[in-house]
């Protein structure tokens, strides 16, 4: 279970836009060269040239030389007579005096330059001059200075952390302002209210300011400034929980930016892009707009811009838990921040590389650059960045199993939130100190800080910590054995966590990094349901907390017309219908953490497996099994167990052997025996009498988390036999799903056969090139020979030509999978198991596409096959989530297919022909799917008795 990070300020995490006091300046008429003079003459053209270079001394806010290149031109155009030059450059004289706020100089000049485009008839210099006086007179004003003073001294505030002192400076600012009239003023204080509100967690009072603010520059036609202000309405519904409008508010501010030609506020956008790309836990995206951004700022030579952007790529790596590439990241930060002397960004990549090794669990590394990063937040005075810091040093030392060091350095970061008015800060760490004390269980004084930070999330409107809290407390009431209460509690957290995602309406993806977010508040509430021994309850619970975004993807898909995008969760009445309906044992698991004390500090552990069988009849039983003894006694867990099971077998799950098909991983027959024992004692031996004694009965097994990589036929119990020897096998992700692929069997079955006419064989196409690592140069995927003689042997079978070789291509075969009744591709598949929407199939590239066939582009296609057989390498595989697998299948089943089979590793070539070729002719004599599959394993386990070679397959969804 994690707890909430300290950030740093807003204005270095979300580069948020503070907006200044009017500063004038110069007209692009007079900065224009060439057009001052009648005729280019000597005289002519030096004070043409001074002039220009003082427009660039001003420009780069080197004042003092600006003044004295103006003065020697203005010397020099009096003296030519040249009356235009003269009054241009005074009128710039008075912008350099009124940036100095020397008013009475600036108010002279312009009225000099002001007569003399009254003199000469230059109404175009007049109309320039006329708004420079203006506000240069508005500015004379004492109440205006002290305004200004008051806005200024706000902002020097907010930087160093002093929120407080910043929000009652920027209001005194607003009530001159609004006196005197100065409607740009009003602006730019309403604007850093917003912001100031923003940074203490009252975000809703932040909106209602910025949208204030927002009318003002509106009607100013600064649309910078409308920029700048949308962009930070984007930040606070950003930390509203509100990403999906955050992200509209960016888009709009992005399209100003470039509108205007503002690169560097298009690059603010483009960071705060990734920002709420990142909240939403699409770390990829995140990582895009970053580099995009720090194109822009290396175009710029925006040196502090490139410094806060290295940073934000640091933090995006860290959250992709890739720390030796956010290291690399933050180290060149910090380069660059040390040499522009930008003490903050070197204070936040400091703070990013502790936060890196602090997740290498290098402890001691990540607290000296925690340190280091406090030092400087001393020095500077910021603060919120010491408050940060503490922050930091509390979670290592709680990592650390020093819960008293942890509870100190909580206190002193505690003390300066509230100090500053850090609200967000302030509820993070009630909860980290309320985790301290749930380790040293006292739950008690857990529970006290729990519901204190609770107040304040719900204060602020912060849906996601306050959903996190919940189950924090919940978890604690659990503990203190107050299981009605914690139960009330979590349920109520549950409400909110469904509440967050139904506001994505169909955004399937980021549905699914929000809800894996959230899948610790099932599990809590599943263990306080079977404490008091309400196993369906529990089992209620465990089935909503899984696949959700994939059940809501498939009903919104089978109810097109409908705006519901989020399905209803099964009741247990409704569990029981759909075990009947598909005349088959359900099987559902659940992986349950807990967290023990492990060498003196807290550690969170696999504990248990809770598991139900659900019988067609509407019987359910619940079991569990104890995964303490993995860790305790065997040093491993059920992730490395799985894994070592793999590898026994022969597997390989590094993708850069699938270049060299004489590849083939060592087999340990004795560790390979023992492993899937071992499996079998805890996934199948704890239910076993359940199960029933008629071999080709269904038993659907429904895993969760590494368990989707478990070969379930070739368990073996302690006589040595194969699980498949004994029961007929399919998977789901869900219960739920298999309703919903149900239906989409009825629906094919109503369809017109001339909407699905033949059956599609693939096999060996012309192979595509592939690279294994981004950014290196593709290789052309081996030949599959086998695959060839597979394909051809079965498409007889189906009455059809199998298209293999050059004819296979990805733009062919994508024309014709709608059509298809039965789809069967042999071929390799290549799964992605960082973001899973990337696994594909490799078919033959053409002039139109690169052969590769992704689970992304197969969404996009409607199909109406009754099964899809993808006889192709780790097509079963992909970004294990708490939706379930991403990957090939899943888009397969949503764009509609019932039945899917696939493999959970690389098949060898030749046994996978025959196998295949078994199922489809046990398949002609019996149209049950997976009894055709069963039988077909059996066949091939005499003649290759290593199960790497017949146990690769699993039948996904329907079996008939």
């Amino acid at each position: 279970m994690g707890y909430y990070k300290i950030g740093r300020s807003v204005l270095v995490s979300s580069l948020v836009v503070l907006s200044a006091s009017f500063v004038p300046k110069l007209p692009m008429v007079l900065m224009t060269s060439g057009v001052l003079a009648q005729t280019m003459d000597a005289r002519t053209a030096e004070a043409d040239r001074l002039f220009q270079q003082g427009n660039q001394h001003f420009k780069a806010n080197q004042l003092e030389a600006a003044l004295q290149c103006f003065q020697k031109a203005l010397i020099i155009f009096r003296d030519i007579k040249n009356r235009k030059g003269e009054a241009m450059v005074l009128a710039n004289l008075g912008s350099v005096y009124s940036v100095w706020q020397d008013y009475p100089k600036a108010i002279d000049y312009y009225k000099k330059s002001l007569t003399i485009a009254l003199e000469i008839k230059n109404s175009e210099l007049e109309a320039i001059v006329q708004p420079m006086l203006a506000k240069a007179q508005l500015r004379s004003n004492p109440q205006k200075r002290k305004a200004d003073r008051l806005h200024n001294q706000g902002k020097r505030q907010y930087r160093k952390g002093q929120l407080k002192a910043a929000l009652l400076s920027w209001k005194q600012a607003l009530q001159i302002y609004r006196k005197i009239k100065d409607r740009a003023g009003e602006g730019s204080a309403l604007n850093n209210l917003g912001l100031a509100y923003n940074s203490i967690g009252e975000y809703k009072i932040s909106i209602e300011f910025f949208q204030e603010s927002l009318v003002i520059v509106k009607e100013l036609g600064n649309r910078a400034g409308v920029g700048s202000t949308l962009t930070n309405l984007g930040i606070a519904y950003d930390k509203l929980g509100k990403h999906k409008k955050a992200i509209e508010y960016y888009q709009q501010s992005l399209g100003i930016f470039k509108d205007i030609g503002s690169h560097k506020g298009e690059s603010r956008v483009l960071t705060n892009l990734g920002i709420a790309y990142g909240s939403l836990g699409d770390n990829k995206r995140a990582i895009e707009f970053f580099q995009k951004s720090l194109v822009i700022v290396k175009e710029l030579s925006d040196r502090a811009g490139e410094a806060a952007t290295l940073d934000n790529l640091g933090g995006a790596y860290n959250s992709l838990g890739d720390y030796r590439k956010a290291i690399g990241f933050e180290q060149q930060s910090l380069v660059i921040a040390r040499e522009i002397g930008d003490r903050v960004r070197e204070s936040s990549a400091l703070s990013g590389l502790g936060t890196a090794y602090y997740f290498l669990r290098d402890y001691r590394k990540a607290i000296g650059f925690y340190h280091e990063s406090l030092a400087i937040d001393k020095e500077i005075g910021d603060r919120a960045g010491l408050g940060s810091g503490f922050g930091h040093l509390g979670n290592v030392y709680n990592s650390l199993g020093e819960y008293q060091n942890a509870i100190d350095f909580y206190q002193q970061s505690l003390v300066i939130a509230r100090e500053i008015g850090n609200h967000p800060g302030e509820g993070a760490l009630l909860t980290n100190m309320g985790l301290v004390y749930n380790s040293l269980e006292d739950y008690k004084k857990a529970i006290e800080l729990h519901k204190q930070s609770l107040v304040l999330f719900k204060k602020i409107g912060d849906r996601d910590a306050e959903g996190s809290t919940l189950n924090n407390l919940g978890l604690a009431l659990f503990k203190s054995k107050n299981f009605v209460e914690a139960e009330k509690v979590l349920k109520y957290g549950v409400e909110v966590r469904k509440s967050q995602r139904s506001r994505l309406g169909n955004q399937n993806n980021l549905k699914i990094s929000i809800f894996e977010k959230q899948a610790n508040i099932y599990s809590t509430l599943q263990q306080v349901l079977i404490a008091q021994n309400k196993t369906n309850a529990a089992l209620e619970v465990a089935e909503s907390g899984r696949a959700r975004a994939f059940v809501d993807l498939m009903t919104s898909r089978l109810s097109p017309n409908s705006d519901i995008y989020s399905a209803t969760e099964p009741t247990i009445n409704q569990i029981k219908q759909i075990a009947n309906a598909q005349n088959s044992t359900l099987v559902q698991y659940s992986i349950i953490g807990e967290e023990f004390k492990v060498a003196g500090k807290g550690q969170t552990k696999e504990s248990k497996l809770y598991i139900w069988v659900i019988k067609p009849t509407g019987e359910v039983t619940f079991r569990k099994a104890d995964l303490k003894p993995l860790w305790q006694k065997e040093n491993t867990t059920l992730g490395k167990l799985v894994s070592t099971t793999r590898k026994s077998l022969g597997v390989s799950d590094d993708e850069r052997n699938i270049f060299d098909v004489k590849v083939k991983n060592p087999v340990n027959e004795k560790i390979q025996k023992e492993s899937l024992q071992k499996l079998h004692q805890l996934l199948v031996k704890p239910i076993a009498d359940l199960l029933p004694t008629d071999p080709n009965q269904r038993v659907t097994f429904v895993p969760q988390g590494d368990l989707f990589l478990v070969p379930f036929p070739a368990l073996m119990d302690s006589k040595g036999k194969y699980l498949i020897e004994k029961h007929t096998i399919l998977t789901a992700p869900a219960i739920q799903v298999l309703e919903l692929t149900r239906q989409q069997q009825k629906r094919i079955k109503t369809l017109p056969k001339s909407s699905r006419k033949n059956a599609l064989i693939v096999g060996n196409p012309t192979m595509p090139s592939f690279n294994t690592k981004y950014g290196e140069p593709g290789k052309q995927l081996p030949s599959l020979p086998g695959a060839k003689r597979e394909a051809e042997a079965i498409a007889p079978l189906f009455y059809t030509i199998a298209l293999t070789g050059d004819e296979a291509t990805e733009t062919a075969i994508k024309a014709k999978l709608p059509q298809a009744g039965l789809i069967h591709l042999a071929t390799h598949g290549l799964f992605d198991g960082f973001q899973g929407l990337q696994s594909s199939i490799a078919l033959a590239p053409s002039s139109q596409d690169n052969g590769l066939l992704t689970a992304s582009e197969i969404l996009d296609i409607k199909l109406n096959a009754d099964l899809v057989v993808l006889s192709a390498c780790n097509t079963g595989r992909g970004r294990i989530t708490g939706d379930g697998v991403i990957g090939l299948s899943r888009s397969l089943i949503s764009s509609g297919v019932p039945s899917v089979l696939v493999s959970l590793w690389s098949v060898p070539d030749s046994p996978t022909a025959s196998l295949m070729t078994d199922f489809y002719q046990n398949l002609s004599k019996n149209p049950d799917k997976a009894t055709a599959l069963r039988q077909a394993m059996l066949t091939r386990m005499k003649q290759h008795p290593n199960p790497r070679d017949w146990a690769a397959f699993t039948l996904i969804g329907e079996a008939e």
